[in-house]
């Protein structure tokens, strides 16, 4: 699929800078799990986890040293390699894998007792069927998958006018065709030019697919902050960013947890 390739060649493009900026946090910090997540996953001791859309593996690391014994998975091969780099530095046994996601199963067949995704991953998703069925495939009987992202209402708003209060649609929610961008980064990095696919998603896309592919929802739950600075905005805790002229009016982020269907 020409825009995988594409988000492939991309995100290559940031992996060293993406290294580099969280080994300097994680030699400060043991951890950059959020309280949500922290909160909503808890205790992860001596967990089989697959952490899904790894990037260079900081979240990895974290979980890791929460006490999980972790596998990451990305599409790129530049942040796997980065990714192994950075477990190496802090001396971490953590296993990489190299793969699109929605190919997973093909490659790997192990099972988990938590699949996790966060923080800016499910949008580069352009089939939700398919990957809800690789999530149902990688989690054992009694285990159960956690996403915490964006979310899909935040992502219909013109995100240059939010700092200025203003409230704007500007991509459609219903949209099924990717958003094309001509540049990549921003976060971690400086942004580079290259060419990227991103697709919206609503929450019944998450919730059915899900559903359909054999999985219970434990919970769905908003949050008023999101895991990022989008432009002029307040830290209210390690991790979490606010407007604070935005509090209360509508979700930046979500979490949700599913469980194996029992028969």
């Amino acid at each position: 699929m020409k825009e995988i390739e594409a988000n492939k060649q991309a995100w290559d493009l940031l992996s060293e800078d993406h290294y580099h900026y969280y080994k300097k946090i994680l030699e400060k910090k043991e951890s950059i799990i959020n309280r949500i997540i922290h909160n909503e996953l808890g205790d992860l001791k001596n967990k089989k986890l697959i952490h899904l859309q790894c990037n260079t593996g900081a979240d990895t690391v974290s979980l890791t040293r929460l006490g999980a014994q972790c596998t990451g998975v990305d599409l790129s091969p530049a942040n796997i390699f980065y990714a192994k780099k950075l477990a190496s530095d802090f001396n971490l046994k953590i296993n990489f894998i190299e793969s699109d996601i929605l190919e997973l199963s093909n490659v790997h067949q192990e099972k988990y007792d938590v699949v996790f995704t966060s923080e800016g991953a499910i949008g580069w998703m352009p089939d939700f069927d398919k990957w809800a069925k690789t999530v149902r495939s990688l989690l054992k009987d009694d285990g159960f998958f956690y996403v915490y992202d964006s979310h899909p209402f935040l992502l219909t708003l013109d995100e240059s006018l939010l700092k200025d209060n203003q409230t704007v649609i500007k991509y459609p929610y219903f949209e099924k065709k990717p958003d094309v961008s001509d540049t990549i980064g921003g976060y971690a990095s400086e942004t580079k030019e290259a060419t990227s696919y991103f697709w919206m998603y609503t929450v019944s896309d998450l919730i059915n697919s899900l559903i359909r592919n054999g999985m219970n929802i434990e919970f769905f739950n908003e949050h008023e902050n999101i895991f990022f600075n989008m432009g002029q905005m307040e830290q209210v805790e390690p991790g979490l960013f606010q407007y604070p002229f935005m509090k209360g009016k509508f979700p930046f982020s979500f979490s949700l947890k599913a469980t194996v269907k029992k028969n």
